[in-house]
């Protein structure tokens, strides 16, 4: 009495599938907005060395104070600022189709509608490879002034967002490949 006119009964699977993909895409999505907007997409910020992917600052020790370089002094440098442009959009990218991604599984959720499931796992499986490709992309870049130890807690969260972005793709594929068995 209480759902939506036409709405098709939601089976235990499609709930259980809709709360975990929502729970999913907004902790990826609240990783990614630390990472990206509350740290700066600093993948490396320490006192004497901040790397992100828009800033470039070293330590310089004649000022005895970070310097930081602007894209135009990073033309003489090894790093290829196309492909940090490059790097940027494939980072960012991922934080807007998680967002919409939460809007859309929300309404599917309320409205009690099954979920379809190519968008269920193509969503963020694309969302994650391109932070892959953002994220490796920025490193091959900066590998040169930085070692493992460097990199920050911004980094961790960029790396398990794109976890949580896989393990989201990884269980609703799953889920697809059953739904086809049993029909």
């Amino acid at each position: 009495m209480g759902k939506a006119r036409g709405a098709v009964q939601q089976r235990p699977a499609d709930r259980w599938l809709g709360t975990t993909m929502f729970l999913k895409s907004v902790l990826s999505f609240i990783l990614m907005f630390y990472a990206l907007f509350w740290e700066a997409g600093n993948l490396v910020d320490l006192p004497d060395k901040r790397l992100g992917f828009y800033n470039f600052c070293l330590w310089n020790e004649t000022a005895q104070k970070l310097q930081c370089l602007a894209c135009t002094d990073l033309e003489g440098t090894a790093i290829n600022t196309e492909i940090i442009k490059l790097a940027i959009f494939c980072a960012y990218s991922p934080i807007v189709f998680t967002l919409f991604y939460v809007i859309f599984i929300s309404f599917k959720m309320y409205t009690l509608e099954r979920l379809p499931r190519s968008a269920a796992w193509i969503t963020p499986f694309f969302s994650a490879s391109l932070l892959l490709v953002g994220l490796l992309l920025f490193l091959s870049q900066v590998w040169d002034w930085i070692c493992i130890s460097d990199l920050s807690y911004a980094f961790l969260a960029l790396v398990f967002s794109l976890i949580l972005m896989l393990l989201q793709a990884l269980t609703a594929f799953m889920c697809c490949r059953l739904d086809t068995h049993k029909n």
